[in-house]
């Protein structure tokens, strides 16, 4: 299905080593906001206590937020469950020297203007949070193993290589993203990375099949030309794919409330990379990993001629 088609194609490769340049200047600003200011883990990874509350009335988080404060809880997350009458509260591990008392005097703080119902309350141990860290570095490391062990047998080393750079260029930038905005870092969100890891390497593998169909197709073609030729008969599937999922998420990002946000958000940011990263950093780090024909088309040997007797 084609919304449009291209005819002339589109010299991406002469641009290859401007985008690379600019990923590569992309990368290290996100390993340096990584490395001085870190990610803001959220209570499921630092620990504390989540407390669900019920308004019998639409509720407002700033007000919530003012009336923690005032019992010295002015660092807790806020935020909209589901809908506006029900409240989620974060309190990070630090204050729970407050004990089982701290569910009543939160509490007590919220119904002084407004009638309040308990609904839950868990609590998260560090114990638990380190180990969902270990476990979440753990599960992008296998996923990034998984996609190179697969582009290597289905295509060629030189493809795995490539897809999986810059896969992680996408994932590295998602949280470069969020370390200097300081945005929560949850469990959503490390499941929109993971998400963002295998969506991506889709379209690695869709513009590297049509790479390796042209190498057998315009045979006196070269490299960059049959590059270039793959990505742009790709354009109109893309921009219908990328254009479909961004609707989607959109829709999370406006209308999902708090709870959704930073997961779609993450999404959102994955999506713009992963549509350059695939096209503009995996196609020209092919042209400099010298991928040629001979990768696909192995020379036929030369039949060794009959010795006359």
């Amino acid at each position: 299905m084609e919304f449009f088609r291209i005819n002339k194609d589109i010299p991406f490769m002469s641009y290859g080593k401007l985008t690379t340049t600019i990923s590569l200047v992309t990368f290290l600003l996100s390993v340096f906001f990584l490395a001085t200011k870190g990610l803001n883990f959220g209570v499921d990874f630092t620990g504390g206590t989540v407390i669900e509350v019920h308004y019998a009335q639409p509720s407002d988080t700033n007000k919530v937020r003012e009336e923690l404060a005032a019992i010295g809880l002015g660092d807790a997350l806020v935020q909209h469950f589901g809908t506006t009458h029900d409240v989620l509260i974060q309190v990070p591990l630090k204050h729970n020297k407050m004990g089982a008392n701290l569910s009543e005097q939160v509490l007590a703080a919220l119904r002084a203007d407004a009638e309040v119902e308990l609904r839950r309350v868990e609590f998260v141990g560090p114990q638990v949070g380190k180990d969902l860290v270990e476990n979440g570095a753990m599960a992008l490391l296998l996923v990034s193993l998984g996609i190179v062990g697969y582009l290597w047998l289905r295509f060629e080393w030189k493809f795995g290589l490539a897809a999986i750079i810059a896969n992680l260029h996408d994932v590295v930038i998602i949280l470069g993203f969020f370390a200097f905005f300081q945005w929560e870092f949850s469990l959503s969100v490390l499941a929109a990375v993971l998400a963002v890891l295998g969506y991506s390497v889709n379209e690695s593998v869709v513009v590297f099949d049509r790479i390796r169909e042209n190498f057998r197709k315009m045979r006196k073609a070269e490299v960059a030309e049959i590059i270039d030729n793959a990505i742009t008969r790709t354009m109109s599937r893309t921009i219908i794919t990328h254009g479909s999922t961004q609707l989607m998420v959109l829709a999370m990002l406006l209308l999902g409330g708090e709870t959704l946000h930073y997961f779609a958000l993450a999404l959102t940011i994955g999506i713009m990379f992963s549509i350059y990263s695939s096209v503009l950093v995996a196609s020209p780090l092919l042209l400099m990993f010298g991928v040629c024909r001979e990768d696909f088309i192995k020379p036929e040997k030369p039949e060794s001629e009959e010795v006359l007797p």
